[in-house]
């Protein structure tokens, strides 16, 4: 659009990496929007979280402009349009190794579904930024190009998806140093190809990628190496502007991801469960507001697998839930596919009250990059979630529903929070945990991010090194398996949030189980 900005803006950031809030503050003190600045620090993000986010990805904004209503943008992947031969695809398993446990994932050029992020960057410009996009890329395509050092949290998710990151020539050349092995921390990841491509759609626009040299690229890559995307995929790609799900929590405002997603279903669905009991009973860390929280989350997850496997299921907890919402989640969900694996997450307030929430995957990435363009493409279609019945069965042409959970929130005292998280299934729990720790324990961001936390799924009851002692044994007492971690690990989510205090105070937190970072510009 590129309007003149005021000089230096107030803002704070919080995200998964130094280099990403400080491309978010910088345009914060070239004067951007919280938008521009969310728009720099998802670019940023690329070059220096590839393993998590990629213009070749997808991911939501959930916005609010300052004194108007919130808006989500979609800008997921979408299925393609034709039907796949399996027998003709590039797609093949790898094992990633966590250092616990391994886990299979489906990569090639076949498991991937039509990139949203290109489009997504260029709605969310049209509609809220103040500065040209050729400024808002400029952080990005200097640290691609100078290159990002790895921290030890990078080095570990690059030996997790190192066979990944090893798959094609190209991904080898970016991902692996002279002497042939993976960069590990201290060395630098760079990008001149991709600093390129972020110029070269700056000056461009979307229709680069989705009907010019970039799509033509693509398509080709698909006819020749066995995917399944075409020119009609990339060239009817649309960014869905939906209204997002809004629900009042004992006087605060919550604002999430709607369906087809899932995820801000379930917390507003846990939510509402809170809201019945006492605040009394939801004692920060107490056995009692534990024993609570596992409750709710076990009857989350109840409804939704009732949801997917029935119409008109009822969830068995005393009718809690308004009906037609867990109507709405059983109309407007369940026959999406989902996705929850590898996320990012990036949120921005300004001093004028502008909020921005940002979530980003590029699954994994697919093992190949777009030619010659530097940007790895996502692994989507290659998602166990997707395909419940073997492989290859997703409904096509269809946005994929995501666990992502961008969320907003204004306190009952007219505080204003963005939040977040990465984390797969996690994502739900540790969104909700933060939001009870922010709204009924009045915690500051920073302690209400970094407080330990509790997961249940299914008969496991996950607890975070730092809660009681007696925690397991309550849980333990209630039929669940427990499991202890020792202390805080990324199992849990990284939840990174801002807030502006009704006034006007400025604050953040990145979450220290996944390398997160946060910035604050008071002046």
């Amino acid at each position: 659009m590129g309007k003149e900005g005021q000089r230096q803006r107030r803002g704070a950031v919080a995200c998964g990496h130094p280099a990403t809030a400080a491309a978010a503050d910088e345009i914060l003190a070239e004067g951007g929007n919280a938008f521009d600045a969310v728009l720099a620090a998802f670019c940023a993000a690329c070059a220096a979280e590839p393993v998590l986010a990629s213009l070749g990805g997808g991911g939501f904004l959930l916005a609010q402009p300052a004194n108007r209503e919130p808006l989500l943008y979609d800008f997921f992947v979408q299925t393609p349009k034709q039907r796949p031969d399996p027998a003709a695809l590039d797609f093949y398993p790898i094992l990633a190794d966590f250092g616990t446990a391994t886990q299979e994932f489906q990569i090639g050029v076949g498991a991937v579904a039509v990139p949203g992020a290109v489009g997504g960057l260029f709605a969310i410009h049209d509609d809220l930024a103040s500065l040209p996009m050729t400024r808002i890329v400029e952080p990005a395509a200097r640290l691609a190009r100078e290159g990002v050092e790895l921290r030890p949290i990078d080095g570990y998710l690059f030996d997790v998806v190192s066979p990944i990151l090893k798959a094609t020539p190209e991904a080898r050349g970016l991902f692996l140093n002279d002497e042939g092995r993976l960069l590990a921390p201290g060395e630098r990841l760079r990008q001149p190809r991709l600093a390129d491509s972020l110029e070269a759609l700056a000056g461009e626009g979307a229709r680069l990628f989705y009907e010019g040299d970039f799509a033509r690229r693509l398509v080709r890559l698909c006819r020749e190496s066995g995917g399944l995307l075409d020119e009609a995929d990339l060239a009817e790609y649309r960014v869905e502007r939906r209204k997002p799900f809004v629900c009042d929590y004992r006087g605060h405002r919550v604002t999430t991801n709607p369906p087809p997603s899932c995820g801000g279903i379930l917390i507003a669905f846990a939510l509402a469960l809170l809201s019945k009991a006492e605040p009394a009973r939801l004692g920060a860390g107490t056995l009692e507001g534990l024993d609570l929280l596992a409750r709710v989350m076990s009857q989350t997850n109840k409804a939704r697998i009732e949801a997917h496997l029935a119409e008109g299921a009822e969830i068995a907890a005393g009718r809690l839930f308004e009906p037609a919402l867990l109507k709405r989640y059983q109309d407007e969900v369940g026959g999406h596919p989902g996705f929850s694996r590898g996320t990012t997450h990036i949120s921005v307030v300004d001093g004028d009250g502008n909020l921005a929430a940002m979530s980003l995957s590029n699954g994994e990435g697919c093992g190949t990059l777009l030619p010659g363009c530097g940007i790895m493409l996502n692994n989507m279609l290659g998602e166990e979630d997707l395909n419940h019945g073997g492989f290859h069965r997703w409904p096509e042409d269809c946005r994929l529903s995501s666990m992502m959970a961008p969320s907003l929130a204004t306190s009952d005292e007219g505080a204003l929070y963005a939040i977040g998280s990465g984390g797969s299934n996690r994502i739900r729990t540790a969104v909700l945990q933060v939001l009870v720790n922010l709204l009924d324990h009045r915690m500051d961001m920073a302690a209400a991010t970094e407080a330990p936390r509790l997961h249940v799924e299914g008969e496991s009851a996950n607890l975070e090194g730092g809660l009681p002692e007696a925690a397991a044994a309550a849980l333990s007492g209630q039929g669940y398996r427990t499991i202890a971690w020792p202390r805080h690990n990324l199992f849990f989510g990284g939840v990174h949030g801002v807030a502006l205090s009704a006034d006007g105070a400025l604050s953040a937190a990145g979450d220290p189980r996944r390398g997160g970072a946060a910035l604050v510009r008071a002046a």
